[in-house]
């Protein structure tokens, strides 16, 4: 059994940063907003390292914490050996776990975060992600000045950075449960339609969660999934139906709903590890609207040599739920 309900687990506060493109999209409050991509650096990569450490800083200073009272820094990114994670805490003396489940990496630290925290009296951790659009497009696809032609399934991904806090505390919003994920492959081999990659592995997730917390989906206000994008929202509402014979009238995408159907340039919508955190802590939970929440993080396990190996694509999805007081 891959779930498991908690109990004292929650989330304190979060702290955002968004690029150019996001702070044009359907959000305008988070807590910092930056114009240059190279955010004063030499490199979009350490322009990302120096995102991970502003919201680090930003969350530490609003709370008056020192690095001692920060018992775990658990952090992911979308860059190889997720190394702007690993640069960014270098800075900090704080034990320190890296993760990588691609754009799902921010639920998966919420849940490998919970868990080392349910038996512990006392505990501060810091739940981190960031993508950076330049860097992960040069990564994963090519590099935005070849101009390559590209379809209207592909996903746009997001600059941002997230940092969260996780305490013992009682807050508003408590970590209530979590599903780990399995890995989904349905031989897609399309690098350019994540959001048909991944539907499965978040259909997976949730109808898991569900058999295994004897939930039904109207118990949830909201299910959050990350960054299948548009195309992949329906492909996943569709696939839930045909293949489990459940309708979801209470979903929302993240990647879907960060942009504004005007920003052609975005094409589906976002993807990136930092579109769930960035819509849920700047928009969702502002609404005060939605009481149960679950959040499906969404990541394609792929990387450039196997798809220059013509391999299929996996994915893999883990949920995590939440429980929001007025």
């Amino acid at each position: 059994m891959a779930s498991k309900k908690l109990t004292n687990i929650y989330i304190k506060d979060a702290f955002s940063l968004a690029g150019p493109v996001e702070k044009e999209g359907a959000i305008k409050d988070y807590d910092i907003v930056i114009d240059d991509y190279y955010y004063h650096t030499k490199t979009f990569e350490q322009a990302e390292i120096k995102m991970q450490q502003v919201v680090i800083d930003g969350i530490l200073q609003r709370h008056n914490l020192l690095h001692s009272d920060i018992d775990l820094l658990i952090s992911g990114d979308l860059s190889n050996q997720i190394s702007v994670s690993s640069y960014a805490a270098s800075r900090y003396n704080i034990p320190f776990l890296g993760v990588y489940s691609a754009c799902a990496s921010f639920v998966e630290s919420l849940l490998v975060a919970s868990e080392i925290m349910e038996g512990k009296r006392k505990s501060n951790m810091l739940c981190v992600t960031s993508s950076h659009n330049l860097s992960a497009e040069k990564q994963f696809r090519f590099p935005i000045e070849y101009g390559a032609p590209k379809p209207n399934t592909t996903t746009f991904t997001a600059t941002g950075a997230v940092c969260v806090l996780l305490t013992k505390e009682e807050s508003k919003i408590k970590v209530d449960s979590y599903t780990v994920g399995t890995v989904v492959d349905l031989g897609c081999t399309d690098a350019s339609h994540m959001g048909a990659v991944m539907a499965p592995a978040a259909a997976k997730v949730l109808i898991d969660h569900l058999l295994e917390l004897n939930r039904k989906i109207d118990d949830y206000d909201l299910i959050l999934t990350g960054d299948l994008g548009c195309i992949g929202a329906k492909i996943f509402r569709e696939y839930v139906n045909r293949a489990y014979g459940l309708k979801i009238k209470n979903h929302l995408d993240a990647g879907c709903e960060l942009y504004l159907k005007s920003q052609e340039e975005t094409y589906a919508g976002a993807s990136g590890p930092v579109s769930l955190p960035l819509y849920l802590f700047n928009k969702v939970l502002k609404q005060k609207r939605p009481k149960k929440i679950l959040l499906i993080g969404t990541g394609s396990l792929h990387n450039p040599f196997f798809m220059n190996q013509k391999l299929t694509i996996p994915a893999i999805a883990h949920a995590v739920s939440l429980e929001v007081k007025s």
